[in-house]
C-alpha cells in the first residue's frame, strides 16, 4: 500500500478528483476537480440534486469506484490505484457501509449479518468486539430478533441491522448512502440519531449522502455539490437553511464555493 503523511484531522480526502463516464457525445463528467476532506469524529452530509456527483464522490472516497484523475486517501493510506485485494482488506477493516437498500444477506439471520465483516476477515470476534456488538444489539432493539432473517423484519429493523453491521468493528469511517430513503419518518429519525451518536459518542467519522434537508440537518457539516463541483461547505444547518440554499442553487442565485477547503496533496 502507498502511504503518505496527511492531516491527522481527516478520515478521508480527495484532491483534484475527476470522474468521467462514457466517450464522445455520450461522455458525462460526474466530478470536476473536487478537493475536500471528511474530518475525524464529524457527521458530514453530502447534498446535491440528482446528477450532482454526490454518490460518485462517496463511492470513490470509499474505494467502491475508481477516479478518472486525482488522488484519494482513507486516513493516511492513498488508495489511488491500489490493487483489488489490498483495497478489499482496507475497506473491510477500516470502513463501514450503510446503504439505502440495506444489502443484508437473505440466507443469514440478524446475528449472522452483523458478524459478516468479521467472518469475511476469517476470524472470530474479539472480546471487545463481542461486547460492542452486544451493546449495539441492545441499543438498537434487536435482542429479540437475532434469529430472524431479513424478510421477517420491517424496513426500520433491517436498517438497524445494517447499522449494527457497519459499526460492529468500530471502523474509523462510515459511509451512508441515502440511509433513510426507504424508511418512514420515525425509523428515519432513529437511524439518523444512531449515526450522530456514532460521531458524538464514539468519535467515528460519518459521511452521509442524502437529498433530504431534514436528514442533512442532523449533520455537523453540509457539503453541497452541483454539476460535479463543490458549491458550498457549511457548518451545521437547519432543514430550513438547507432547503433555502438548495432552492437558491436551482434558481441560480446561490454563489458557488470560490475556494473549497484546501486539502494538501
Amino acid at each position: 500500500m502507498q502511504n503518505t503523511s496527511t492531516d491527522s484531522g481527516l478520515a478521508a480526502r480527495v484532491h483534484q478528483l475527476t470522474k468521467t463516464y462514457g466517450t464522445g457525445t455520450g461522455r458525462v463528467q460526474a466530478l470536476d476537480g473536487v478537493s475536500v476532506g471528511i474530518r475525524r469524529g464529524e457527521f458530514t452530509a453530502i447534498m446535491g440534486p440528482s446528477g450532482s456527483g454526490k454518490s460518485t464522490l462517496m463511492h470513490i472516497m470509499a474505494g467502491l469506484d475508481a477516479a478518472t484523475a486525482g488522488r484519494v486517501w482513507i486516513g493516511d493510506t492513498e488508495i489511488t490505484g491500489l490493487g483489488d485485494l489490498d483495497l478489499t482488506l482496507l475497506r473491510r477493516r477500516r470502513v463501514g457501509f450503510v446503504f439505502q437498500a440495506f444489502n443484508l444477506v437473505p440466507t443469514l439471520d440478524v446475528m449472522g449479518n452483523i458478524l459478516l465483516p468479521i467472518d469475511l476477515d476469517g476470524r472470530r470476534p474479539t472480546a471487545i468486539e463481542r461486547a460492542r456488538i452486544d451493546g449495539l444489539v441492545e441499543s438498537l432493539g434487536l435482542a429479540d430478533r437475532l434469529t430472524h432473517r431479513p424478510h421477517e423484519l420491517s424496513g426500520g429493523q433491517q436498517q438497524r441491522v445494517a447499522i449494527a453491521r457497519a459499526l460492529a468493528t468500530a471502523p474509523d469511517l462510515v459511509f451512508a448512502d441515502e440511509p433513510t430513503g426507504n424508511l418512514d419518518s420515525r425509523s428515519g429519525r432513529e437511524v439518523l440519531a444512531l449515526l450522530r451518536a456514532a460521531a458524538v459518542e464514539r468519535g467515528q467519522s460519518i459521511a452521509m449522502v442524502t437529498h433530504d434537508p431534514v436528514a442533512a440537518a442532523h449533520a455537523d457539516r453540509v457539503l453541497f455539490l452541483g454539476d460535479g463541483r463543490l458549491m458550498a461547505d457549511k457548518p451545521r444547518q437547519s432543514a430550513e437553511q438547507i432547503s433555502a440554499y438548495m432552492l437558491a442553487t436551482e434558481l441560480g442565485s446561490a454563489d458557488p464555493l470560490v475556494s473549497a477547503e484546501e486539502v494538501p496533496a
